[in-house]
């Protein structure tokens, strides 16, 4: 995609060359000196109205992918609600591709009659060449979530639906474009993702392939003082910083990712605990806290966490922001952040 810097310099380019070559030739041609400057002041205003006319229709052109690559976000990447049976949702997504609004990060959130259903995977690779598997993967679990009666069913069903879209594009892309399957497939894609379940009565289960597992935040206590009467606690002062929040790494056991091996005949979830009233679940793609400042360090995820507010919308925008700062604008994979906390006492 063509960027304003990008169209600024290329139309400076135009008419400068234009103009250069007007004035030399003009110049070296023998003849009147004021004829010469009047053609040559001719020229560069016929070059500065040709470079606006390319301006506007570049802008233009922008525009237009600027609203295409919206769309397909949104169509892939639906905005979440900001509250789910009790849960408040917050969610935000960066592509690693210069221009692109998408990637190969993606997740959801449904409210089932088994619980919340939540799914966040990333595709191998970034950006526009991940759209596909992303898409395939996504609409599969969009479906599975409300029909299957566990989460292994629905990480089958997303499953099946890599392996036709990994087919269909090894069909494509092979020379012969035959009908069979090639020999030699041209797509060879897999997924990363984590399948998780929150219960009515708060239980959480999980199944994993390959994906990071996500932290629980528990809030810590408000620091407070007490009463020269012993009743009842003072508030704390407005200038008293607030304590770190509690951090916990919900983990367990860990499947390949999607597409590198078939899955088990009937893959179980794992019951991880429970996400209690109060505490924040963060999920995170592997371009967190893989991405690295220009030194070369890690980005500090987990003290990030424990000092960021723990509205799901200041988080994400918090860790959207010391992302940005952290890697300078640059970054070397997507990400893909989920933030849900339970409300629902």
């Amino acid at each position: 995609m063509i960027t304003r810097r990008e169209m600024t310099r290329v139309r400076r380019v135009c008419v400068a060359a234009w103009g250069g070559a007007a004035v030399s030739w003009e110049l070296a041609t023998p003849g009147p000196l004021v004829p010469s400057l009047a053609t040559c002041a001719a020229f560069l205003l016929l070059a500065t109205g040709c470079a606006l006319h390319i301006r506007r229709g570049l802008l233009a052109e922008l525009r237009r992918s600027q609203e295409i690559a919206g769309a397909a976000q949104r169509a892939l990447l639906r905005p979440l609600p900001g509250r789910v049976d009790g849960v408040t949702l917050a969610a935000a997504q960066l592509s690693a591709s210069r221009g692109a609004a998408v990637g190969g990060d993606l997740y959801e959130a449904v409210p089932t009659a088994h619980g919340i259903r939540v799914v966040i995977g990333d595709v191998r690779g970034h950006g526009l060449p991940a759209l596909g598997a992303a898409a395939a993967v996504l609409g599969a679990f969009r479906e599975a979530a409300y029909d299957e009666p566990s989460l292994g069913g629905v990480l089958r069903r997303m499953e099946r639906a890599l392996g036709r879209h990994v087919r269909d594009r090894a069909r494509t892309e092979h020379p012969a474009v035959c009908a069979g399957e090639p020999e030699s497939p041209a797509a060879e894609e897999f997924v990363t993702v984590l399948l998780l379940q929150i219960a009515p009565d708060d239980t959480l289960t999980a199944l994993n392939c390959g994906h990071p597992w996500p932290y629980v935040i528990r809030p810590a206590p408000e620091p407070c003082g007490v009463r020269s009467g012993g009743s009842a606690p003072d508030p704390a002062p407005r200038s008293a910083p607030r304590s770190p929040a509690a951090l916990a790494w919900l983990a367990g056991e860990t499947l390949p990712p999607l597409g590198v091996v078939p899955l088990p005949p009937d893959p179980r979830p794992q019951v991880c605990g429970e996400l209690r009233p109060g505490e924040t679940l963060f999920l995170h793609t592997d371009g967190a806290e893989d991405a690295r400042d220009a030194a070369g360090r890690f980005f500090p995820l987990r003290s990030v966490l424990a000092e960021a507010p723990l509205t799901p919308a200041r988080l994400v925008a918090g860790v959207h922001a010391a992302l940005l700062r952290h890697t300078g604008g640059r970054l070397a994979d997507d990400v893909a952040l989920l933030v849900l906390r339970n409300d629902r006492h």
